[in-house]
């Protein structure tokens, strides 16, 4: 989903971050996260539980004030979507060393189910596709699945905030904009009077000519 800019807006319209596939896909992960940690991690004792959740969080939290906050600053809303960029990369650690540190596979493009998971995860952008399977996969089953959305999530949101970073450089920040707003108003208002002027000239010429014509046919002018 594209969304224009016309000139002289001020504030710069977005798209609804429920519609972004970034956000489906870091809320997906926030969702598997939860559950993971309540199935293979203990519940007290292990930091790694509120990390790992409150890294899925950051994720999806920060790409919703981003996105909310682009109506008025491109530069907050690629410093917050980049903030959700990190979070998810430290969630992707936190993943690989649970596999890694406990002897489970870290599936490779090799692996004989790593083309049809992520032709699942990149087709699948909601957290119901996911729910039937959170409490019959192993945990290298969803620890892949999750490394594999925070790769297409990490993807989708580089895409993103390229587009952004150019925007902003063509467009500037909402100073830019409201200058431009305004100049643009003015410049209206000018080319408003100018052609107010001349239609007064134009009518003021029509008059002098109605009046010397009537003057030449011997005719009284009164005003």
């Amino acid at each position: 989903m594209t969304i224009e800019y016309k000139p002289g807006q001020v504030l710069r319209a977005q798209m609804p971050w429920r519609k972004a596939f970034y956000y489906q896909k870091a809320d997906v992960l926030y969702h598997i996260t939860y559950v993971f940690c309540k199935r293979f991690l203990p519940e007290y004792g292990d930091r790694t539980v509120d990390q790992m959740v409150q890294a899925a969080r950051s994720g999806k939290q920060n790409i919703v004030e981003g996105i909310e906050a682009g109506m008025t600053s491109t530069e907050t809303q690629i410093k917050l979507l980049n903030v959700a960029r990190a979070s998810l990369q430290e969630l992707r650690e936190d993943y690989h060393d649970y596999l890694t540190s406990r002897g489970l596979a870290v599936w490779h493009p090799t692996h004989t189910r790593y083309a049809k998971m992520q032709d699942f995860c990149r087709n699948h952008n909601h957290t119901e596709d996911y729910q039937p399977y959170l409490d019959t996969w192993s945990a290298e089953e969803m620890a892949n699945t999750a490394l594999t959305l925070c790769h297409l999530t990490d993807t989708l949101l580089n895409g993103a905030l390229k587009k952004m970073e150019e925007q902003f450089v063509k467009e500037g920040g909402i100073k830019e904009r409201m200058y431009a707003a305004r100049t643009g108003y003015r410049r209206q208002q000018d080319q408003e009077t100018e052609r107010l002027r001349r239609l007064v000239t134009q009518q003021e010429a029509e008059i002098a000519r109605l009046r010397a014509l009537l003057e030449k046919n011997g005719i009284e002018w009164r005003q």
